[in-house]
């Protein structure tokens, strides 16, 4: 028998994960999940919402409600599990069937199978518990609402499944700080003429990014702007890792030159870099070049050292004149 899998490792708060089957038809949402419950910690960070994001210590029990929904016409009987995935070539990765890693034999769920009727929706609880032998690091899995094939008699079987990502850092203190650098971009257009721009990023930080975020464009010929549009989704940073995020523009988009502004972000950092570039003639490539981070450019650190250091020498003169226009004062130095 062969058995295609419809697969979708994200999903919504609000709108929830759908899957998509190998032939586009009235079944192609027919299920869906979302994460209900965040920590208190992350509600202002949009992964959180989307995914199982946590950061515990060894012996830590955690729990999150999952609403799973038959969003087909048809009866669905839905098994519910949890398989791991990895972070491969700045994509986060997943396995087919029930492949375990170590985190998978912490995830339980309070049920493996639920049966909805057309429309019907059910809440799961699933329990991640931490061994107190764990050791330090970040972990990666998937919990999935799969359905269960009924006619096994046929030669193709469709299996649709659905799942949200975990996150799961295990570490003794506070969590390590996520960030990321910005580095060359690289325009490009394709053979039939519609332009991209890849963006080089790295996670400087101790924890996995998933990119988002949109690219601008003004100064162009004859003062042009365009955008903002946005990055196209999929890029996933382990930490030390280093990658591209991309994003399209419209086909009748002039070559330039361009000022362009990225805002890329994940989670609750961000980093906004400019620069200018130069679309190429069709089929062919661009020269890349670098982007630099507005907060943190050398000319705003040079900047603000000399600030800095001309405020210390008016406080030193005018301490020395208040000094000499005091007579009789004595002072005595102190030591920090």
């Amino acid at each position: 028998m062969c058995v295609i899998l419809a697969l979708l490792a994200s999903a919504g708060l609000g709108s929830p994960a759908q899957a998509s089957t190998v032939q586009p038809g009235p079944d192609r949402d027919r299920i869906g999940i979302q994460l209900l419950e965040a920590p208190a910690s992350r509600r202002g960070d949009p992964r959180a919402l989307r995914y199982i994001v946590d950061h515990v210590r060894p012996g830590t029990v955690i729990k999150r409600k999952i609403r799973v929904i038959n969003r087909s016409a048809e009866r669905q009987r839905l098994e519910l599990y949890a398989a791991a995935a990895t972070i491969t070539r700045a994509q986060f990765t997943f396995t087919e069937g029930r492949a375990s890693n170590e985190l998978t034999p912490w995830i339980s769920l309070d049920r493996d199978l639920v049966d909805l009727k057309p429309g019907e929706d059910a809440q799961v609880h699933s329990t991640i518990t931490v061994p107190e032998t764990a050791s330090a690091g970040e972990r990666y899995a998937v919990i999935w609402a799969s359905t269960k094939p009924s006619n096994r008699s046929s030669q193709i079987t469709q299996v649709h499944r659905v799942g949200i990502r975990v996150y799961l850092h295990v570490g003794p203190g506070g969590e390590p700080p996520s960030d990321f650098t910005i580095g060359q971009i690289t325009p490009a257009r394709a053979p039939g003429g519609e332009p991209s721009a890849s963006i080089a990023v790295t996670n400087t930080g101790g924890r996995a990014l998933d990119m988002t975020g949109t690219v601008a464009l003004s100064e162009g010929p004859a003062g042009m702007r365009a955008g903002p549009f946005d990055i196209t989704r999929g890029t996933t940073l382990a930490p030390g890792e280093s990658g591209v995020v991309s994003v399209a523009f419209p086909a009748d988009l002039p070559n330039g030159p361009w000022r362009i502004e990225a805002t890329l972000e994940s989670g609750m950092v961000k980093h906004t870099a400019s620069g200018t570039i130069t679309f190429p003639d069709p089929g062919r490539t661009g020269k890349a070049s670098s982007l630099r981070d507005r907060l943190s450019t050398p000319l705003v650190i040079v900047g603000a050292s000399l600030i800095a250091g001309l405020l210390a020498l008016v406080v030193f003169g005018l301490a020395r004149r208040h000094r000499r226009s005091a007579p009789g004062v004595a002072t005595t130095p102190h030591h920090v």
